[in-house]
């Protein structure tokens, strides 16, 4: 089996990407769904964040849910909104988003890969949200939300990817945050043929984001294959099991990808005074006050900010390991130095005390959330490097809880992927 292969895309009609394509269906609230989705009948999110449609207060995790997942997909089929290649096609994806750019391919890969950890994996998964996509793959028939992975150093992708993209897109779409969407479809079977070697010929790849994802598709080929190969009354071909053995990818050369940082607020000083928890905090730091809020310039440096003012806080020498990937991260770092051992926050998935802010959001609005009184303190970090996350994955170890933030996202709706 390949690493990635092509595949019978569904996907925009003509001239309807823009009336399509949707934000990630975890981004969004189920309010803030309903409110992007409103007067766009076509909008994917229809079918991502179903609950839209039902009536307020609608368990997302009810069967009806899903039931009308699907309903409002088969209708977007039958109205030609959604059409499916008539045969399979690699799709070179690329975002624009004010000067940052970037480009991929969309592929199917292989889940044995997954399953093997030569598709590499650096976050646990929760049962409850596995679940979910599960019941959201199922109910489809499809996989809909595109995991994010990034390849290592190959210029010679790039170039593929480039070439491939020159003419004009076939799909060409500005979203309602202002970032571009752009789709050219690859139907050439010496092009087809070139991106497979040359995939086949990396050691890995990198799942950046998409976990819950690539583990619901791995569980539902699972399931399939093994009744595929129990009932073959079915009828099923080995195309047919190749194919349900494949989820849905957009892979990125990693150079390419931008990670802002995942910032901290905290709601409280564990009892400590605003000058107790400083002079705690320079054991291991240098500190030193700042005229006004900002990001950290450089990894190591974390910004803090108490009611009315900002601080800058260094590591002193000595206090970063050099011999293990995930200790070294910024984010461990902030963990094991200020929030574990200061402040006992202890579990980052289930302590109500911490909260996350994505960069994306800017550092005044963490001053907000702490002027405001909602909070004691904030932390802003140095984003999380591609680099860093490759070491991890590669060390088969695990990054801890919020760490990175792509940005931007891929749009829902793009491709999608029948699973027949």
């Amino acid at each position: 089996m390949h690493l990635i292969m092509p595949f019978r895309g569904l996907r925009p009609a003509a001239g309807q990407a823009a009336a399509v394509i949707a934000p990630p269906y975890d981004v969004l609230s189920t309010a803030e769904a309903r409110t992007r989705a409103a007067g766009r009948p076509f909008s994917f999110l229809h079918i991502s964040k179903p609950e839209i449609d039902l009536p307020d207060g609608t368990d997302p995790y009810a069967d009806s849910v899903y039931a009308k997942a699907a309903d409002n997909l088969a209708l977007l089929l039958r109205g030609g909104v959604l059409q499916r290649d008539a045969e399979p096609c690699y799709y070179v994806y690329r975002i624009t988003a004010g000067d940052h750019v970037q480009t991929g391919l969309v592929a199917a890969a292989a889940i044995p890969d997954y399953d093997s950890n030569r598709i590499r994996k650096h976050e646990f998964t929760t049962v409850d949200k596995e679940n979910d996509r599960v019941r959201q793959i199922e109910a489809l028939n499809a996989q809909t939300g595109p995991v994010l992975l990034a390849y290592p150093d190959a210029r010679h992708i790039d170039a593929l990817l480039e070439e491939a993209a020159r003419g004009a897109p076939d799909a060409d779409a500005l979203a309602d945050d202002g970032v571009r969407h752009q789709l050219w479809v690859l139907r050439d079977a010496a092009a087809l043929s070139a991106l497979t070697r040359a995939f086949d010929a990396l050691p890995a790849l990198f799942i950046a984001d998409g976990h819950h994802r690539s583990a619901a598709a791995s569980r539902i080929a699972a399931s399939r294959i093994a009744s595929s190969r129990t009932a073959a009354a079915r009828g099923l071909t080995g195309q047919d099991e190749d194919n349900a053995n494949r989820f849905l990818t957009v892979i990125f050369p990693h150079h390419a990808l931008r990670i802002l940082a995942y910032n901290r607020v905290v709601r409280d000083l564990n009892g400590l005074s605003t000058d107790a928890f400083l002079d705690r905090l320079g054991e291991d730091f240098a500190i030193e006050r700042l005229p006004t809020g900002s990001a950290p310039a450089s990894p190591r440096t974390f910004h803090l900010y108490l009611p009315g003012q900002w601080y800058r806080l260094t590591l002193r020498p000595g206090r970063i390991p050099v011999d293990d990937p995930v200790a070294a991260l910024d984010v461990s770092l902030l963990s094991d130095r200020v929030l574990t051992p200061l402040l006992d926050i202890r579990d980052l998935r289930r302590d109500k005390r911490i909260e996350f802010v994505g960069g994306s959001r800017g550092v005044m609005a963490l001053q907000e959330r702490v002027d405001d009184g909602a909070m004691a303190a904030a932390f802003a970090l140095f984003p999380t490097r591609m680099d860093d996350l490759m070491a991890v994955a590669d060390a088969g170890q695990v990054m801890p809880p919020k760490s990175t933030w792509f940005d931007p996202k891929l749009a829902d709706g793009m491709v999608s992927h029948i699973i027949d």
